[in-house]
């Protein structure tokens, strides 16, 4: 029985990033850089009023409202009102004010902007109410870059403060490396469409539509192929199909039972696949291989929907998150105290379901099993559904009593 470790490694080993392209930066939030983004002009481009205010001769005010016997007030007329936007050019005379908004451009000799606040507000003229130094309140050209800087770096994720300054250097397009294309499908006698009403002996597709948001979750582009025939020829067509147009294939279904067996017989056609026990629960039996001319990972799962999740959150999404350049692929993990005894199953790695709390006096986790002893508990997608978690159990651990700490993987919910 090969370890859950072992496993991960060589799942990692296949991660292969989609080629970048470009995309409009709307598009490129979550995505990797690709590029290094170098400016080819300042930013701001032009001195600019950082306030509402006066644009001043830091000279013509130096002194007033201090303690000095010069600190008395000033009055200076106003020659004007400068909008953002402006785009005719202005020149201060000294001893001359003007009103400036903010963002305006500041007229020329102006070297700083005497707030609303320190003046009486006049239009015509102004008083001056206390003194700015030279520089203050003014946004200089290039102060926030200058050209040549890289104002995005390759290998950045792209977040809001990215895609703002994307945007603040005259950036519409950027190259990412996009999301990478994930397939779902199932297989399974038993198994019909949601739309449909189930007859005797049938039950829902609940994998596609449950490993699908999972992949969407995992920030992979995903297309739920759904139910999908064990003929040989329409199921090698379909594979061979999805293969040639995904980075991933995920097949539930396919890892139990005699219909499994020549699934992955027809598999075995198009590359190497192996189906093996992994030393953990649930979802023990998985399979993994690299299927046609570019070696594409693919995945078989349980058919039971909690396993076929859990192995999904193990094994396929951090393989996901890597193509997306994530440096850490892995849940983040904490340490928590258990409110409940967890049974695992010895000689196996367990991941059961829990609800993660923290203890508002002292700031510590706690974690509450939900059904945490192996057997018909394990099939229960309503508790997996009650879970922020998953409680991580060694496989040495059988036993886990009340107010002991465990490990437990954060599921993380986005938006």
């Amino acid at each position: 029985m090969r370890s859950v470790e072992e496993q991960q490694a060589r799942v990692a080993a296949a991660a292969v990033a989609p080629r970048p392209v470009r995309v409009a930066i709307a598009e490129s939030q979550g995505l990797m850089c690709a590029e290094e983004v170098v400016t080819e002009r300042p930013m701001p481009g032009f001195d600019q009023a950082a306030i509402d205010g006066y644009a001043v001769r830091s000279v013509d005010v130096l002194g007033v409202g201090s303690d000095s016997e010069d600190g008395g007030e000033v009055s200076l007329p106003v020659m004007g009102v400068i909008e953002a936007g402006a785009r005719t050019p202005s020149r201060l005379q000294p001893r001359q004010a003007a009103r400036v908004q903010t963002g305006a451009p500041m007229p020329t000799l102006a070297d700083a902007v005497l707030p609303l606040r320190w003046t009486d507000g006049g239009e015509n003229r102004v008083r001056v109410l206390r003194g700015v130094r030279s520089g203050a309140y003014v946004r200089r050209t290039g102060d926030d870059v200058q050209p040549g800087d890289v104002a995005v770096r390759a290998g950045t994720i792209i977040g809001p403060a990215q895609v703002g300054l994307l945007a603040a250097v005259g950036r519409d397009k950027v190259l990412v490396h996009p999301r990478p294309r994930l397939s779902v499908m199932c297989v399974g006698g038993e198994l019909v469409d949601v739309s449909r009403t189930p007859g005797t002996g049938q039950v829902y597709d609940v994998n596609s539509y449950a490993l699908a948001a999972a992949g969407r979750d995992a920030g992979a582009e995903v297309n739920r192929v759904g139910i999908i025939s064990t003929d040989p020829r329409e199921l090698r067509e379909t594979v061979e199909g999805q293969v040639n147009r995904n980075e991933i294939v995920v097949i539930a279904g396919a890892v139990g039972g005699a219909a499994a067996e020549s699934v992955r017989a027809v598999l075995s056609e198009l590359g190497d696949m192996e189906v093996a026990r992994i030393a953990m629960h649930p979802g023990s039996v998985q399979g993994f291989g690299q299927l046609g001319r570019d070696r594409v990972p693919v995945f078989l799962l349980p058919a039971n929907p909690v396993s076929a999740l859990v192995v999904f959150e193990i094994m396929v999404r951090p393989l996901i998150r890597l193509s997306l350049g994530k440096r850490q692929p892995m849940r983040r993990i904490v340490q928590a105290r258990t409110l409940s005894p967890i049974t695992s199953m010895p000689g196996r790695k367990g991941y059961l379901r829990g609800q993660l709390m923290r203890d508002q006096d002292t700031g510590e986790y706690l974690v509450q099993a939900l059904g945490g002893a192996p057997g018909a508990s394990t099939h229960l997608l309503a508790t997996l559904a009650e879970a922020n978690c998953l409680v991580i159990v060694p496989a040495d651990v059988e036993e886990v009593r009340t107010g002991e700490t465990v490990d437990v993987a954060f599921l993380a919910q986005r938006g």
